[in-house]
């Protein structure tokens, strides 16, 4: 075992848990008192960047004065470690919900922390349970004035980019509002996908141009979801690897 996965088991891993736990707390009891999940979600951002600072992840952001903190936006980026979500929150400064698997919603603690907070889950199986979750997406971005946050790929991969599925096309344009490809580099080196070995490094998130959606049409989704992955893959500096698969939420 090497001294950096020694120091990683021993120091950084029960920082991250601790750090977790704390913050997973505060948020779960003010949920109690907001039932838009504003609260627990503005504990997020202070969160992700104390999760990335136990973790010896230095990151640098480009492109964030793309962003208006009082526009709502649908976001996608790249999927290749549990700490793309942490980059991101910690980095863009507009309010996030975000599409997690159905399974963590069952976790006790956990699911009901999710559902008080506001996200949603990925429906797979159902297309007319997707349709649904997806629709609830873009109405929550309408009536609540809030951003969402998806991973196209439908899960971390280890190789390039896997290809996009449609839902995130769909919400934003059900939702009229513009879309943003994200691209995430570094983050697979610093926590691999099925390993517990958290090294620290280097992380660069890149925020593309938002993309309008006003004027398009649902049909467009096919057109504006190709668009999006060459984008991200270009930010990402990723090769594109599409799968046999159907494009689903």
């Amino acid at each position: 075992m090497s001294l950096g996965h020694l120091r990683s088991l021993l120091f950084t891993d029960p920082l991250i848990i601790l750090v977790t736990i704390a913050f997973g707390t505060v948020s779960f009891i003010v949920s109690f008192f907001d039932s838009t999940g504003r609260l627990p979600n503005r504990l997020a951002r202070p969160w992700g960047r104390w999760l990335l600072r136990v973790s010896r992840v230095r990151l640098t952001v480009e492109g964030v004065e793309k962003i208006d903190p009082q526009q709502s936006y649908v976001f996608v980026a790249n999927h290749r470690s549990y700490m793309d979500i942490p980059a991101i929150l910690a980095s863009i400064p507009v309010e996030f919900r975000f599409y997690a698997k159905q399974g963590l919603f069952l976790v006790p603690f956990l699911g009901t922390h999710l559902k008080r907070a506001g996200h949603l889950p990925v429906v797979r199986g159902d297309a007319r349970a997707s349709v649904k979750s997806m629709t609830l997406g873009a109405h929550l971005i309408q009536e609540r004035k809030i951003s969402m946050l998806l991973f196209p790929e439908g899960g971390r991969s280890r190789g390039g980019m896997r290809e996009f599925k449609e839902g995130a096309a769909y919400i934003a344009i059900k939702a009229g509002v513009p879309i943003v490809p994200l691209g995430l580099t570094g983050t697979g080196y610093v926590l691999p996908m099925g390993s517990n070995y958290v090294r620290g490094g280097p992380v660069i998130l890149k925020i593309g141009d938002p993309i309008p959606t006003a004027g398009m049409k649902l049909q467009d989704r096919g057109q504006l979801t190709e668009t999006l992955s060459r984008q991200v893959a270009e930010l990402a500096g990723e090769a594109l690897e599409p799968v046999e698969s159907p494009r689903t939420a």
